[in-house]
């Protein structure tokens, strides 16, 4: 027998609530962590920088060992910096805006950068694209994301192809790299939080940019063939007031 819809509410809620006070909870301890992390960083350079006035070869080998610890200490804040903005995205403020505006941002961001690893841009963008409620910050913090993914991917150069258009009741967004691409056990887990293929990645970077996306109502997809490529394919509602 199928329950009704209430009971079903009433099952969700007190989940939901549960699921925030330990996204919660989990974001403030991260944060407790990040101070005290902070101060030990800081004092292995002043350690670092004491031993480096001293010209043996035993501070030689303790400057080797402050160099790992320091690593360490980094990939931790890394970690914890990408842990606290996946745990701090809930309900965010949508105002009108455009896709093409965003991306613009990013890819202008990453231009230099393009041009000096011989990745060529190629930009579709529609110029009569619908507006679609958007928070500028989060939004372009997960472009960044995927377009510096697709960078990193293509080592010998290549090419991004980057376009928007829209369909009967959304604007999308494809990103298109010619880099080294990914198996189908990555495609199956790369959302998946802490899970990464990047020696010292943190694995969240993914997870953060669906659930910015999800968060704007819209919804990611990927395609991708070991040594041909990988394509990103955002979606965004139009929103019924906007539409024509």
């Amino acid at each position: 027998m199928t329950k009704p819809a209430s009971d079903k509410n009433e099952q969700i809620d007190p989940m939901r609530a549960r699921y925030e006070e330990l996204a919660e909870l989990a974001g403030s301890l991260a944060h407790e962590i990040k101070n005290p992390l902070s101060v030990i960083h800081m004092n292995i350079d002043l350690l670092s920088e004491d031993l480096t006035e001293i010209d043996t070869r035993s501070s030689h080998r303790l400057l080797n060992r402050i160099d790992i610890v320091r690593g360490q200490c980094e990939r931790m804040e890394s970690l914890l910096r990408d842990f606290l903005r996946y745990t701090r995205l809930r309900d965010i403020d949508l105002v009108s805006g455009s896709l093409n505006e965003q991306i613009d941002v990013v890819l202008r961001a990453y231009q230099a950068q393009a041009e000096q690893e011989a990745i060529d841009i190629e930009r579709y963008l529609d110029a009569d694209l619908p507006s679609i409620l958007l928070h500028s910050d989060s939004l372009q913090a997960a472009l960044m994301n995927l377009v510096k993914n697709a960078i990193e991917s293509m080592a010998n150069g290549g090419q991004l192809v980057v376009r928007t258009y829209a369909t009967r009741s959304s604007v999308a967004l494809d990103l298109i790299d010619t880099g080294r691409g990914v198996d189908d056990v990555t495609v199956m887990h790369m959302f998946e939080p802490f899970y990464s293929t990047k020696d010292g990645g943190t694995g969240l970077g993914l997870p953060t940019a669906r659930r910015i996306i999800e968060s704007h109502g819209g919804r990611i997809s990927v395609q991708s063939e070991v040594g041909r490529g990988t394509k990103f394919v955002l979606e965004f509602p139009i929103p019924k007031r906007l539409k024509a």
